[in-house]
């Protein structure tokens, strides 16, 4: 649905307007959504105290929602699409959670992400920080709320980041899970983040994970040196149906490719990656000595 500029109540108490603010609805997802919930709610005839009180929140929430001075949740967003009647519509406010959302993350990332949710088979490679599917909650949380010290995400999108890593752990816990070929660099794990007792934790996990009997875990040691074919992180998908797609990233956007004849090249340099690797029992000792040095 289109807006034009519009008039929003920043506070609407007892039917009465107390202060008035104009904001552009074009201006971001965030300010999109406020519009539409104030559309909606208006064509119901309801104030916002009384929206407030069929979602469990109140007026002054859904005032600052509106005014697109506090992001939604997905869990305001299920409220409200309860009591509206939008549940699993394509109007739905989920799914328009699900744009502003993705808007921290990089692009083509959440599209992956879909992918990756129903893949047979996932090879990944990781620099510097442990990658999503094997990260702690405690790890996850410390690296988001590093980001909002740098004022690169809100508060509220910190949050998001640390239940999508959540969402994307739990997508792979089924009947017949994927097989999951993980190459770490050495700095994965050599790089302190969170303290002592985060990093013991998320080193504990890597030594479980390397125990599954879908998985396997491999690090690409420092010495590997010019050998190493990769300098930045990927992700290669197998799905059900053989299809090979990858995903790369840099530091400004991501790349989701679906041509395999340009995922075949990078699948064989992951094998080369593999060969050169350690062994998955050496890399669980080293991780451990790794381990031993943290109190």
């Amino acid at each position: 649905m289109a807006y034009s500029r519009v008039v929003f109540n920043v506070l609407e108490a007892e039917g009465t307007l107390v202060n008035v603010k104009e904001l552009n609805p074009d201006a971001s997802p965030q300010a999109a959504y406020g519009a539409r919930l104030r559309s909606a709610r208006e064509a119901r005839g309801w104030k916002q105290d009384e929206l407030a009180e069929r979602v469990g929140y109140s007026g002054r929430h859904i005032s600052a929602v509106e005014t697109g001075r506090k992001p939604p949740t997905r869990r305001f967003s299920r409220s409200v699409d309860t009591a509206l009647g939008l549940t699993g519509t394509t109007e739905s406010f989920e799914r328009a959670w699900g744009e502003i959302r993705n808007g921290s993350l990089l692009e083509g990332f959440p599209e992956y992400v879909g992918y990756e949710g129903r893949a047979a088979e996932i090879r990944l490679y990781e620099v510097g920080v442990i990658p999503g599917l094997l990260q702690t909650p405690e790890y996850a949380s410390v690296l988001a709320q590093s980001a909002v010290k740098r004022g690169a995400i809100t508060p509220e999108q910190a949050d998001e980041r640390v239940s999508l890593v959540a969402e994307r752990q739990a997508a792979l816990v089924r009947s017949r899970p994927p097989l999951i070929l993980a190459v770490l660099d050495e700095s994965c794990f050599r790089r302190p983040i969170g303290g002592p007792a985060v990093m013991e934790a998320q080193l504990a996990r890597l030594a479980e994970f390397a125990e599954l009997p879908n998985t396997t875990l491999q690090v690409a040691p420092f010495d590997m040196g010019e050998r190493r074919p990769f300098d930045l992180p990927l992700y290669i998908l197998t799905l059900p149906d053989r299809q090979l797609m990858s995903y790369a990233e840099s530091a400004q956007r991501g790349h989701l490719e679906r041509e395999s004849t340009s995922v075949l090249p990078m699948l064989t340099a992951y094998h080369q990656l593999q060969a050169e690797a350690l062994s998955q029992a050496a890399s669980v000792d080293m991780i451990n000595e790794v381990r031993k040095g943290t109190p």
